[in-house]
């Protein structure tokens, strides 16, 4: 197949195009700038220049391709206190997607989560910004497009983790002297490693069928509190309750400090035969790559 894919040069797009390129596919990759295409050409992608803002460009790759994995999303708007903003953005672009996809049957592979049945649960998926994509995305099934929704755990951890939920809290608990949990740090973050996280994409693209929720945690379910336990130990600083009140000041411009979620995956390891090899959460922050620097 020759797949679009978006967000190609990011933490997860680097994992997916050298995946999708060892299993004989043709990737183009997204690139905003000269560094990003720089990234996409080394992994081998034939690189399109072009950002999310210039949506009929992305119609235009989308129409061209047989299918895209839009993975693309401006996470900096969300420290900057924009996340409604970047929501909003990224809804447009999956329906420009979609729109190019309509009555082909070509794939459109999105990220996020769609209502399960459980009030509780389907609470917290709605309340965020970004479930209007979601279910856009999963719209577009009714229009001749098969599209795969693929829920991304919140902590995707490697050596690239740059800027994702782990090295955010290493930089606030080195900001502060602690390493720091809200209450009594049962709040919950699913995780999985970038590699195996890449994989499910990639088996997805060939074998899952259309309208499937799939579940890309290879953990379901860390407490906050063994992590930062885990960071405070590396770090040589106590791992501290932070009171609910005082959570907003401590943490700052990081709003997922209680999050509390799980992403059981043994239907989507049986759908796609998955069987995720990489080091876990705790087992990778053990292997002491997260603090090697500032």
């Amino acid at each position: 197949m020759r797949v679009f894919v978006t967000g190609a040069s990011g933490h997860i797009g680097s994992a997916v195009i050298p995946e999708l390129l060892q299993a004989g596919h043709e990737v183009v990759g997204l690139a905003r700038s000269e560094t990003s295409a720089a990234a996409v050409k080394a992994l081998g992608a034939e690189v399109r220049r072009g950002d999310l803002d210039d949506l009929d460009g992305l119609r235009e790759a989308a129409a061209e391709a047989d299918a895209v994995i839009h993975l693309a999303f401006n996470h900096g708007a969300i420290a900057a206190g924009k996340f409604a903003e970047a929501a909003a953005t990224d809804l447009a672009v999956v329906r420009a997607l979609g729109d190019a996809l309509a009555g082909t049957g070509k794939t459109l592979v999105g990220v996020g989560m769609t209502r399960t049945g459980d009030p509780e649960r389907d609470a917290a998926i709605d309340a965020n910004p970004r479930s209007a994509v979601a279910r856009a995305i999963a719209d577009f099934t009714e229009q001749d497009v098969r599209t795969l929704l693929v829920a991304i755990p919140p902590v995707t951890h490697s050596t690239r983790d740059k800027a994702g939920f782990i090295p955010t809290l290493i930089r606030i608990a080195r900001d502060t002297g602690v390493s720091g949990y809200v209450g009594d740090g049962a709040h919950r973050w699913p995780a999985g490693h970038v590699l195996d996280v890449a994989r499910l994409f990639r088996l997805a693209l060939e074998k899952s069928p259309a309208g499937a929720q799939l579940y890309a945690a290879t953990e379901a379910g860390i407490t906050v509190r063994e992590i930062a336990e885990t960071i405070g130990c590396h770090l040589g600083v106590p791992a501290t309750s932070i009171p609910a009140e005082r959570a907003a000041d401590h943490f700052k411009t990081f709003p997922f400090i209680t999050l509390d979620i799980t992403m059981p995956n043994a239907e989507t390891r049986q759908l796609l035969d998955w069987q995720p090899v990489h080091s876990g959460l705790i087992a990778d922050l053990e292997e002491g790559h997260y603090f090697t620097a500032e």
